[in-house]
């Protein structure tokens, strides 16, 4: 239970945390929804791709919205928008080597691309971020509490 005279977690307790796929129209685009959704308290979250894609494809938003979570705000950005950034952990979900960045951790999550996949593939992977975001959110918080 957290001390009720403390104040608040602000930003300077969060850890910056990137998404990384080839895309960044998929996979890095669901899991930014997913950690802003599940841990804005614990996490500032940002998502980008090696190659970025045009747009966002509609089933992507359409499997996002199945489970109430808009990608309105979201558009696809390459790697070389954070040019300086430094970040607590990246996750890596291209299956290809990082350019140079700055990170204390690199995590790499191997999830299908569903790019151009039946919407059946589309959920699969949506829930697999799911799972994978919640655990990455619940371990910030357990790093949070303990520092």
């Amino acid at each position: 239970m957290r001390d009720r005279t403390a104040p608040p977690p602000d930003a300077t307790t969060k850890k910056r945390v990137l998404f990384v796929c080839i895309g960044n129209a998929c996979r890095s685009q669901m899991a930014e929804a997913f950690a802003r959704r599940y841990g804005s308290d614990a996490a500032e979250v940002s998502s980008a791709g090696l190659s970025p894609a045009s747009s966002i494809p509609e089933l992507t938003r359409a499997v996002m919205m199945d489970k109430n979570i808009s990608l309105d705000g979201q558009s696809p950005k390459g790697i070389e928008v954070f040019p300086r950034m430094q970040w607590d952990v990246v996750i890596n979900m291209s299956a290809q080597p990082l350019p140079q960045l700055q990170a204390a951790r690199i995590v790499e999550w191997k999830i299908q691309d569903p790019m151009g996949q039946r919407q059946v593939v589309h959920e699969k992977v949506r829930d697999e971020i799911e799972n994978l975001v919640m655990r990455l959110i619940l371990d910030l918080r357990v790093q949070a509490k303990r520092a």
